[in-house]
């Protein structure tokens, strides 16, 4: 492994490169010709290391990519986006730049940098004496950023032919690897009452909005250790003398586990109407399933320990409340380890930031860990 290692300190200015030419082609979600463009750039240099790249339409999410290294029965599945958060024009506000320690810029932590990690390990194995050890699929998406729609179907495809899914999310504070993450969804709360003159006869009216906060404090009763319901948006009403016909609360739900999932899920959609005047009604649901920590993922893990140690590196697991593309394969039995991409910090943040002095050693750490589990 210390060879490995070696290869990757010397390939640093190559990486570093790489995740400028990325980083400076801005790619935000729903954009998809900025989209097309960054992956543009991805493919070429993923085509030059020997890979066999694919596009893969999404629509007008933009094109995800699948570019396949190695051959064999066994594959492994690398995971990441292109998409980011950042609007068009944040460049120009907030340039790339590197100082001494740090790489700054728009999506270079979530999770620019992490798709180049992937490349110099895929790199760093290509050049070794016998060449790949099995079949590696790198995907890239699009539309990770805004739910994973249009890229669901390929993601899941992709995992089911895998017997592991690493995922190139940035790592938890201090380079730890995510081994849990909760399950995330989105319900919608709407409330019908009765308008009426607040004024001249407020009592013919049944007020949605009063309905709405009553319901609020129920939903916000749901919470316990492991699960959190935020209603983050709220609308109602049309006009300040008119009894409010209808609101609208907007609620994000975050679970530790399927059976979390489902408990949270029918409570709210039990809610009953204090005032019998109005009606609710309950959409939405658990779009992504939580990540938990089987013993397949505790093994997976494991062997990642093992190989940080050979590289001289102590390596911490933790979870996360935020979810990933890692819940979708997660969820479907597939050994997942997710984390594996930059120690930086800011994701979603205007000082998002990468550690210039983890990066050779992350990808290191990869290929390693490509190396174990296909070795089995």
């Amino acid at each position: 492994m210390r060879s490995v290692l070696a290869y990757c300190e010397r390939e640093l200015p190559w990486l570093l490169e790489t995740i400028e030419a990325l980083v400076c082609l801005e790619s935000p979600s729903g954009d998809a010709a900025a989209i097309n463009r960054c992956m543009a750039e991805l493919e070429s240099r993923l085509g030059g290391l020997g890979g066999a790249v694919t596009r893969l339409p999404g629509g007008s999410a933009g094109d995800h990519l699948r570019a396949e290294f190695g051959s064999g029965v066994r594959q492994v599945l690398l995971l990441g986006h292109i998409d980011t958060v950042w609007p068009a024009g944040t460049l120009a506000r907030s340039p790339f730049r590197a100082d001494n320690a740090m790489l700054h810029g728009p999506g270079v932590f979530d999770m620019k940098a992490g798709l180049a990690i992937a490349a110099l390990a895929l790199k760093a194995l290509a050049g070794r004496p016998g060449g790949l050890p099995g079949r590696i699929v790198l995907l890239v998406t699009a539309d990770e950023e805004s739910g994973s729609t249009a890229s669901r179907k390929a993601i899941e495809a992709e995992a089911l032919a895998s017997v592991a899914v690493l995922v190139l999310e940035p790592a938890l504070p201090g380079g730890a690897l995510k081994t849990s993450r909760k399950g995330c969804g989105e319900f919608v709360l709407r409330v019908s009452g009765r308008a009426a003159h607040a004024g001249i006869e407020p009592e013919r009216g049944a007020s949605a909005i009063v309905e709405l906060a009553r319901q609020v404090l129920r939903v916000e009763a749901l919470q316990k250790a492991g699960t959190t319901l935020n209603v983050g948006v709220v609308r109602g009403g049309t006009r300040p003398n008119v009894v409010a016909e209808d609101a609208v609360a907007v609620i994000d739900v975050r679970v530790a586990s399927a059976a979390e999932a489902d408990q949270v899920t029918a409570a709210l959609r039990a809610l009953k109407p204090v005032d019998a005047r109005t009606r609710l009604a309950v959409s939405g649901g658990i779009d992504r399933p939580p990540m938990e920590r089987s013993a397949a993922v505790a093994a997976l893990f494991a062997k990642a320990h093992a190989v940080a140690a050979d590289l001289g590196h102590t390596l911490g697991e933790g979870g996360t409340g935020g979810g990933s593309d890692g819940n979708l394969t997660a969820a479907l039995g597939v050994p997942t380890l997710d984390g594996l991409g930059a120690v930086g910090e800011g994701a979603h943040a205007a000082d998002e930031r990468v550690s210039v002095a983890d990066l050779a050693w992350r990808a290191a750490l990869l290929a390693g860990l490509l190396r174990r589990i296909l070795a089995v």
